[in-house]
């Protein structure tokens, strides 16, 4: 299409614009991406503009290696390009034009895709293209085309008739069959990847070249593995009818048919005995070359023995040159002796005549010994020189010799073959690129990540149908791009209502409104939403181009109940498969919708709206009990949990500590069991677990914060019930969340949904309430189970670790009063001169009795460590055994709720991590600024008595840095 056909599309602009700006903030983001720390820096080589350094690497992944890669010299800096050299050993070496010191950070460049996508794009508004901008135009709601509808689709579908498919999924074959535009509303179960398979059956068999097109690798190898089943039995499916562009997942599709659709794999099957015959000249030619070689090297060595033996020879005649000159030096001398004896002593009237005549004779017989001396050591090198000669000459001989055994055949006759079988290996060569050709041609259907397919040019003006799957996950530049590559046809698939695609721009708060508002209109948006079939409110409208799939078959009628409640309330699933469940029965599973509801222990969580240890320990409890039950497998050998259980989490905080001490407690890491939302989508368990983690803190978190259908709140809750088949267990602090959530939002409705229907499971069910006296009469595997103690209990049970302790004790206390460190100091007293140590965490000294039980505990042997913006209430025993809640326990308060024991290393080192982060964060801010930590409740009494003020960006309250403590005391 021309550059003034470009004109006339004003969007190419827009998303060029707006993905310009998702670069730039991908690029200026601190979160959401795996940083390497690097130290130890040096320089070790470069020259000009790039620099060479090598570095320790902490974190460092080794398929980190092929991706591009992003260097700075510190936190918060721009990033710059890199380039790995090599990695061994724990150390970089790393090739890049930043100027660096003895640390840095590394990441991966998450940018590559939008860059190429940037390109495209580019080339598009230069005329350049080659694109569709017809069928893209359809994506931004211009000029949709009329539907259409194919009147035969059994001419194009096998076995079409008796297909297991419902009115709605035939429509939408039908439908995409006659139509040059599609979409495809498909939410969960309902059957989407079938009906796109038979789509593509269908255009493949209408004699449509199909791109088939995913956001992700497991999407496109879930529907690949379907399009193979439909069209395995089709002439050419073995050399390459379909094809799989870029790397496929371990798995069935891979054992079933990966050397039928791995272009590198169906090349090397079909020219098997090509490419031995290639092998074996190769071989051959090696054998020549090496023969002609020794020839090459005998001739040449023949050339330069000749020349030695002249050399030799020249060296003989020196010394014997040198020998005779020498001879005669010595006769002149013996002469001028002679006549010197001759004259004798000078006397008479001629003594002056004779004594000039000496004179003359004896300066005369100086320059001729000098002349001899020389004449000797010249002869002397002229002999060493010959001898030297002579032995090189013998080497060669020898190695002439020597060599002349191996030759084999003659030079002109190997010389002749090696031209011959050259000349076959370029011929089979010549055949072997045509035999890629082939395939290449042989592909009716090719399918690949829509990030590869922007990055791959030779797709341009090379299909008449582009299926785009998963589009509610495909940002707008993307999918726009994507339909441009279709010359006839484009069916978009997916569901606008369930995850998004995941962009920064929007959300950027260094860029400004009018770029935020343009990416979100740009970027954000999907095809259903750009193309005007859904409303800002997340509401259809109906169109002839969409059609929506509205009978599900993959959960049980409560669950569905709760996904209709959640995100389909203005068109309900139905359901087509039966309520029954495929696990073991189990007390714990007595119906399909389950809620634990955390309200009272809620006292015993500590920490923030990313975790909550309550809940971990009440799903680690729920684990054990299936376990019991039967209905998860014990032991990792026996296949473990992954295939029928999925835990959810909003947040990567509580993923960690769920995954860390689930691995603690049952001595395995079962992969695929513990994860956020999106690493769950497009997958289903027969149970889920959702952790709703909200209630430790004084807010719900990010999580729940949309409301409306097209928020990401409605989204990710319907991704997140939506796994599951049989069972859905909720964790949720129903009190908290009721108080907290925004009214009639999608979170509240399915809170008062799962109070209204689902069968409440007793927290007390699964982890005990227990008394102190308890502890001693407990089996060492009963002992590390998380448990509830009430406050009257809690300090007889820390008394019973501390006397149990082996190595350590760590007591975090903001403040200290005389009458509990008296008490505590007698129990631990003993404990230290036992060798035990003791740590306690403290803040500095604000009352002068602060400083005398500070002396008490030091004069104990008690190490105490003093840190302003203290204010954990925690003890941790030999680094394994951890209490949590409001444990005071050197203050007059001391544990005034309900507190929780952990027998966990990973939470307590968790705990560790978060008190020296807290430590290392320093008080005053940019621009002078002093953050503080205040509760919701407590907005109004910061800003009256404190002057505090919110900052949008960091989303947290602030002072300036010389503000007086004493006013903000309670939330440093």
């Amino acid at each position: 299409m021309s550059a003034e056909a470009v004109g006339d599309q004003p969007e190419v602009a827009e998303l060029l614009r707006a993905v310009r700006a998702e670069i730039d903030a991908t690029l200026g983001a601190e979160t959401g991406f795996d940083k390497v720390v690097l130290t130890e820096g040096r320089v070790v080589g470069g020259g000009g503009d790039r620099h060479e350094y090598s570095f320790a690497a902490r974190g460092w992944k080794d398929s980190s290696a092929a991706r591009p890669l992003l260097i700075r010299a510190r936190p918060r800096t721009a990033w710059e390009s890199a380039e790995l050299v090599v990695a061994e050993r724990g150390r970089l070496r790393l090739r890049t034009s930043a100027v660096l010191g003895a640390k840095a950070e590394l990441r991966e460049d998450d940018t590559s895709g939008l860059v190429a996508l940037a390109e495209q794009l580019d080339r598009t508004i230069s005329g350049a293209g080659g694109l569709n901008l017809t069928a893209a135009g359809w994506l931004v709601g211009r000029d949709l085309p009329a539907a259409g509808r194919c009147p035969h689709p059994e001419r194009y579908v096998r076995g079409w008739r008796s297909l297991q498919l419902n009115d709605r999924q035939r429509d939408a074959v039908a439908r995409a069959l006659g139509s040059d535009l599609t979409f495809v509303w498909g939410p969960p179960g309902t059957g989407k990847t079938e009906v796109v398979g038979h789509v593509v059956e269908g255009n493949h068999r209408q004699g449509h070249r199909v791109l088939f097109l995913a956001p992700t690798n497991v999407a496109v190898d879930q529907a690949v593995e379907r399009l193979c089943e439909l069209l395995s039995a089709e002439d050419g499916f073995a050399g390459g009818l379909v094809q799989r562009a870029g790397d496929i997942a371990p798995g069935s599709l891979k054992e079933k048919y990966g050397d039928r659709i791995e272009q590198r794999k169906i090349v090397a099957r079909l020219s098997a005995g090509l490419t031995a015959e290639i092998g074996e000249l190769r071989e051959r030619l090696d054998v020549v070359d090496s023969r002609l070689a020794l020839h090459r090297e005998h001739a040449e060595l023949l050339g330069s023995l000749e020349q030695l033996r002249g050399d030799a020879r020249r060296a003989t005649r020196d010394v014997a040159t040198a020998a005779a000159e020498c001879e005669r030096a010595r006769q002149e001398a013996a002469r001028l002796r002679a006549e010197l004896i001759a004259i004798g002593v000078p006397t008479g009237p001629s003594a002056a005549r004779k004594a000039r005549q000496q004179e003359e004779l004896l300066s005369r017989l100086q320059v001729v010994d000098q002349d001899v001396a020389d004449l000797v050591a010249r002869h002397l090198l002229a002999t060493a020189e010959q001898r030297r000669h002579a032995a090189r000459v013998q080497a060669a001989e020898r190695k002439a010799s020597a060599l002349r055994t191996t030759l084999v055949g003659s030079a002109d006759q190997l010389a002749t073959t090696a031209k011959n079988l050259r000349e076959r290996l370029e011929d089979r060569q010549d055949k072997l690129r045509a035999v890629e050709v082939e395939v290449r041609g042989n592909c009716r259907v090719l399918a690949t990540t829509v990030a590869k397919a922007v990055q791959s040019r030779y797709l341009i003006d090379r299909f008449d149908t582009v299926v785009l799957d998963e589009a509610g996950m495909v940002a707008l530049p993307a999918a726009w791009y994507a339909a441009a590559l279709a010359r006839k046809r484009v069916v978009v698939a997916g569901d606008f209502r369930q995850l998004p695609a995941v962009t920064r721009a929007s959300g950027d708060h260094d860029a400004d409104p009018a770029t935020r508002a343009h990416s979100a209109h740009w970027m954000d948006r999907d095809a259903f939403h750009a193309a005007g079939l859904v409303d800002g409110r997340g509401r259809v409208r109906p169109h002839g181009c969409l059609i929506g799939l509205d009978t599900q078959y993959r959960m049980r009628p409560a669950i569905c109940a709760v996904v209709n409640t959640i995100a389909y309330p203005d068109a309900p699933l139905t359901t087509g498969r039966a309520d029954g469940s495929r696990l073991p029965p189990s007390p714990l599973l007595e119906s399909p919708l389950v809620l634990v509801d955390t309200a009272t222990r809620r006292s015993a969580a500590q920490g923030g709206p990313r975790s909550n240890p309550v809940h971990e320990a009440v799903i680690h409890e729920l684990v054990r009990g299936l376990q019991y039950d039967g209905v998860l497998p014990a032991r990792k050998e026996d296949g473990g949990p992954g295939d029928r259980m999925a835990v959810i989490a909003p947040y990567r905080d509580q993923v960690g500590a769920l995954k860390g001490s689930l691995a603690y407690r049952f001595g395995a890491d079962y992969d695929g069991v513990v994860d956020t939302v999106h690493r769950f989508q497009g997958s289903q368990r027969p149970l889920v677990v959702i952790d709703t983690v909200a209630g430790a803190g004084d807010r719900v978190g990010r999580f729940y914060e949309g409301t409306g259908l097209s928020s990401a709140t409605c989204r990710l809750l319907n991704v997140a019930v939506s796994r599951a088949q049989d069972h859905l267990v909720v964790v949720a602090d129903v009190d908290f969340l009721s108080r907290n959530l925004k009214p009639h939002g999608e979170a509240a409705r399915l809170v008062d949904h799962l109070r209204r229907h689902a069968h409440h499971l007793d927290v007390g069910d699964l982890v005990p309430f227990r008394a102190a006296d308890d502890l001693a009469g407990l089996d060492p595997h009963e002992l590390t189970r998380p448990a509830f103690f009430p406050a009257d209990e809690v300090p007889r049970a820390v008394a019973w670790d501390f006397a149990h302790a082996r190595r350590g004790i760590d007591i975090y206390c903001a403040f200290l009063d005389a009458d509990p460190v008296e008490r505590w100091l007698a129990k631990l007293t003993p404990r230290i001169e036992d060798g035990l140590t003791v740590t306690v965490h403290t803040r500095p000294a604000r009352r002068s009795d602060d400083e005398r039980q500070i002396a008490r505990l030091e004069a104990a042997g008690c190490t105490v460590v003093r840190r302003e913006r203290m204010h954990e209430k925690v003890v941790i025993v030999d680094d394994e055994v951890l209490w949590h809640g409001s444990l005071n326990l050197l203050a007059r308060t001391g544990p005034t709720d309900l507190m929780m024991r952990i027998t966990d290393p990973g939470a307590c080192e968790r705990v560790r991590r978060i008190v020296e982060r807290a430590r290392a964060e320093p008080g005053p801010k940019a621009g002078g600024r002093l953050y503080l930590n205040v509760p919701f409740a407590e907005n109004d009494l910061a800003r009256q008595t404190a002057k505090a003020r919110w900052d949008p960006k960091s989303r947290r309250w602030y002072v300036p840095h010389d503000t007086p403590r004493h006013l903000v005391e309670r939330w440093l």
